[in-house]
């Protein structure tokens, strides 16, 4: 109940401060892809406006009004925290702010039907982003059909002098290119995207041979731009850039501009982020949270990464939560990934998971090629006996599971862990 009032004061206090500052509303959504789009996309705003982004994955009906309020961290149960918020909140309506953001950038989650009509309509957006629609949170919408219906209001609402960038390599995101009134944008890799991205390469450190970052060549209305990303290599954090460039361009950004600007990006904790492990091994983290398609995308990545001295590929991967009916298939679907990839190890962890084992199994792998544990800790140990100089290791599973734990089991420097990890804050660590 307290809940529920404090949601209807949150929204018509944002509501109305959106009324009166009327900063261009920068809404993004997509079942992967949207902090990272976030990210980027604030990157190359703020050089030349002013400009405030949705705080952490703040992407709900508190978080969105805490962004909107200016509150970069939520007061959870504390009523005299919520109070402060209201307070700063009705303080922005009887004052004229003259550092108000000029542009909010916000990330806009769903969770069930109704979640993006809800935000937008807290939050009427001048740009809608829709980064990629997959199978997440079928639970709650029961088939890939109701995702995305969801996720295009993110267009649907937009008014004729919006603009909608769309993945352009996404059938799903496509489709519903129809469902809005505003200009449609695009960005991928397939030719006939408005921004595509050509001649990727990752770029090995003169050092260590280990991968350092990738480039790749932004091919827009005729002109070449050279785009490096830092730290990155996961191909699928390419689209997140070109959907930052399109929207800086809508803005009055140039093209070679945006591309400096993200030369600064660097993949989040827990997205897909390269940290040293022990023995000299490479590790990707990706433990932030899982969805079939990332984890395909995740694996793909490690497949293109040569291990040093022989060392093997490994995937550590936990149960994808939140899948309703299509937990199973979905598990075997990316044990069958594993095996079709010719990744050398499997290590999964959860029940679920076992589903992904069995299909790996019946792919082709060897009993002895695969190892499956109950928990995050268990695996950890098991990895760290595993690990041999030159292995190359992706870890990743939904938020739960807690994988996060395995990297710091492994990773060279653990007391850089509260700097380089997700969940690792007073609530979180155990």
């Amino acid at each position: 109940m307290l809940k529920n009032i404090l949601n209807l004061i949150l929204r018509s206090l944002s509501k109305k401060i959106i009324q009166k500052y009327h900063p261009d509303v920068i809404g993004i959504t997509g079942s992967v892809g949207k902090t990272s789009s976030k990210e980027a996309i604030y990157l190359v705003l703020k050089t030349k406006f002013n400009v405030r982004k949705s705080f952490k994955n703040y992407n709900n009906e508190v978080g969105i009004p805490l962004a909107i309020i200016g509150v970069e961290k939520s007061p959870n149960r504390s009523l005299l925290g919520w109070c402060g918020v209201i307070l700063k909140a009705t303080k922005l309506l009887f004052i004229n702010d003259k550092n108000y953001p000029e542009i909010l950038v916000l990330e806009m989650g769903a969770d069930k039907p109704g979640d993006i009509s809800y935000l937008t309509d807290i939050a009427p957006c001048k740009v809608g982003v829709l980064t990629y629609i997959s199978h997440a949170h079928t639970e709650a919408f029961k088939t890939i059909k109701k995702i995305a219906q969801e996720k295009r209001v993110i267009i649907s609402h937009l008014q004729r002098d919006g603009f909608a960038v769309l993945n352009f390599d996404n059938e799903l995101v496509m489709q519903n290119a129809n469902m809005t009134k505003a200009e449609v944008v695009t960005f991928g890799f397939k030719t006939g995207a408005d921004l595509q991205a050509t001649d990727i390469n990752i770029i090995l450190n003169e050092k260590t041979a280990w991968p350092s970052g990738l480039n790749f060549k932004l091919n827009y209305e005729g002109n070449i731009v050279p785009v490096f990303l830092s730290g990155a290599v996961a191909t699928h954090l390419i689209p997140s850039a070109l959907s930052a460039i399109a929207v800086g361009h809508i803005l009055g950004i140039n093209v070679v501009e945006s591309a400096n600007a993200l030369r600064a990006l660097e993949p989040l904790a827990g997205h897909m982020r390269i940290i040293d492990g022990i023995k000299n091994t490479l590790l990707i983290d990706d433990t932030y949270n899982s969805s079939p398609e990332p984890v395909k995308f995740a694996l793909n990545t490690l497949s293109k990464i040569i291990p040093q001295n022989n060392g093997k590929r490994i995937a550590v991967l936990a149960d994808m939560l939140e899948l309703g009916p299509e937990t199973e298939n979905s598990h075997r679907e990316v044990g069958l990934k594993t095996a079709e990839l010719g990744i050398d190890f499997l290590i999964t962890v959860g029940e679920a998971s076992k589903h992904t084992a069995a299909a790996a199994r019946e792919a082709g792998m060897d009993d002895n090629q695969i190892a499956s544990f109950a928990n995050s800790e268990l695996a950890g140990k098991f990895l760290q006996e595993k690990l041999h100089e030159g292995d190359v290791v992706l870890v990743k599973g939904s938020q739960s599971m807690r994988m996060e734990k395995i990297v710091k089991e492994v990773m060279a420097e653990p007391l850089s862990a509260p700097q380089l990890l997700v969940r690792q804050t007073a609530e979180w660590v155990d």
